[in-house]
């Protein structure tokens, strides 16, 4: 009898697989595809290699505060080789036409550039970084209110409820909205793609702790994101545990009201593996969909309004050459086609995307080793792809609407590009289908429920689920992003291990 079953490894499930074996606990670890590490896995087109979902991270500076603390955990989860380059400063750079703005850290140089470009909006940009300190505090009590402890949660409600609720049911665009200028406007709220919520539905808190997480700047993996999971799995086989892949969680069992174990497919049998805990790293609707519906019918009730967040078409890009002195940097680029930057990919196949983000993982990584890539998302309204997202293995139609799509996101690249237009050697896209197939995410969505003000509220989303024993982990717990999905899955291993929460401060 396992400890704990983890169903899923991506970096939510690696952490709180690491983190109890750490504590001496038997893991097993659960994952369906051939692969660990979720979206932190990398993959391999003849002599190029892409990252699948990591092009920048936060909290693993050098510093001793909190722009150190993901390093720090990573580096006692793990077995201490995992790295991290810093990327270049400004490490976002904001594009519109006839306009660029590099976004620096820390936030005093942020302010500056900012003061500097729009020297007429000084009040304008002081209310806004205002506003971020603010709405990042009321993050923390919500946070600590679901997650955290419950006294430690009663006491931030008692302290600071009635700031949190108020600041929890605003939007991205209702704070923009107090923005005049423009250009001031678009650069404020142009990275809303790290959470994939366009401002109309995106809670201003989750864009605040975001944006405000790069405070101590902006980094890559040395050696590319699979390092995630090649540095955390060690310690769960150290600890007598398993990570098997190509296991797929059927169902969850519970007894008497209580996760006990799961039944999992592995080579086309089906086992039963029990535990005295179970963490879920698959989503609010994975872990749903695995639980009889006489489970928890108030939990599936409170889960109902709760919808897919928007999917991407990702481009990958295959290049030879000096990328460098073309044009390419280790910056990420926010590219919009008008001051507009409220509007998802509607007809993919009809017009251009109005948003691009462009990173350049080659540039990032120290260690890379093999030619130059290039990646490029576009955050699409997944009802393009509806068609298709239910069948198991689409046809030609499919296929040749999605070369026609790769082929306008690459005609886009070019022409924002275009010193780098004759080194590209290779493309290959991925849309909501790929991330429905290779991580299971409903609806093909790319951060899993919808970042919203109603998502911010929701119960059905808590550490500590309504089926006791069952825990869940990863981005729908504490936000989308790796160092998000990592806290949850730590959280969750602390709530089976309480002498985890002492490492969580330091």
């Amino acid at each position: 009898m396992w400890h704990t079953i983890v169903i899923g490894s991506g970096i939510g499930g690696l952490a709180a697989a690491a983190a109890l074996a750490r504590r001496g606990k038997r893991v097993l670890l659960l994952e369906q595809h051939t692969v660990p590490g979720g979206q932190t896995q990398t993959f391999r087109r003849q002599e190029w290699v892409f990252a699948t979902g990591v092009h920048y991270v936060s909290g693993v500076g050098p510093q001793e505060g909190p722009e150190g603390q993901f390093r720090r955990l990573l580096e006692w989860l793990g077995d201490g080789s995992l790295r991290f380059a810093p990327c270049a400063n400004p490490y976002d750079i904001v594009r519109l036409p006839g306009f660029e703005f590099g976004i620096p850290h820390p936030e005093s140089a942020y302010r500056a550039a900012l003061h500097a470009r729009f020297p007429g909006e000084t009040a304008a940009i002081e209310g806004w970084f205002h506003a971020c300190h603010e709405a990042r505090k009321a993050g923390v009590t919500l946070m600590a209110a679901h997650n955290l402890p419950a006294w430690i949660g009663w006491g931030f409600r008692v302290l600071r409820g009635r700031h949190a609720d108020e600041w929890s049911q605003r939007t991205l665009a209702d704070q923009l909205a107090e923005i005049a200028h423009p250009q001031l406007r678009a650069v404020l709220g142009a990275r809303w793609g790290d959470y994939g919520a366009p401002p109309a539905t995106a809670p201003f808190i989750e864009h605040a702790w975001v944006t405000g997480a790069y405070d101590g700047g902006a980094y890559f993996p040395v050696g590319g994101p699979a390092r995630f999971a090649e540095t955390l799995l060690p310690a769960v086989r150290d600890a007598g545990g398993e990570c098997r892949l190509g296991a797929d969680v059927r169902r969850i069992l519970v007894e008497d009201g209580r996760a006990v174990g799961v039944e999992v497919e592995e080579g086309g049998s089906v086992t039963v593996q029990r535990a005295e805990h179970v963490i879920s790293d698959i989503g609010l609707a994975g872990t749903l969909a695995c639980l009889d519906s006489s489970v928890a019918g108030a939990w599936h009730q409170q889960a109902s309004p709760l919808v897919p967040g928007p999917g991407c078409v990702a481009l990958y890009i295959g290049l030879e050459g000096d990328i460098a002195a073309a044009g390419a940097s280790s910056a990420n680029d926010w590219i919009y086609d008008s001051t507009d930057i409220d509007r998802l990919w509607q007809k993919p196949a009809d017009e251009d995307a109005p948003g691009l983000f462009v990173s350049f993982p080659s540039l990032k990584d120290p260690a890379w080793h093999g030619p130059p890539t290039a990646e490029v998302l576009a955050i699409v309204d997944h009802a393009a792809f509806a068609p298709w997202l239910d069948e198991p293995n689409p046809g030609g139609d499919y296929l040749a609407f999605k070369d026609w799509v790769a082929e306008r996101l690459l005609g886009q690249f070019k022409r924002h590009f275009p010193r780098l237009a004759p080194m590209v050697r290779f493309h290959e896209a991925a849309t909501p289908l790929t991330q429905r197939r290779f991580v299971r995410a409903v609806g093909g969505s790319m951060y899993g429920v919808e970042m919203s003000v109603e998502r911010q509220g929701s119960d059905a989303l808590k550490l500590r689920t309504p089926v006791p024993g069952l825990l869940l982990a990863g981005q729908d717990v504490m936000g989308p992003g790796v160092q998000a999905a990592f806290m949850a899955g730590l959280m969750a291993a602390a709530a089976v291990e309480p002498a985890l929460w002492r490492q969580l401060g330091k």
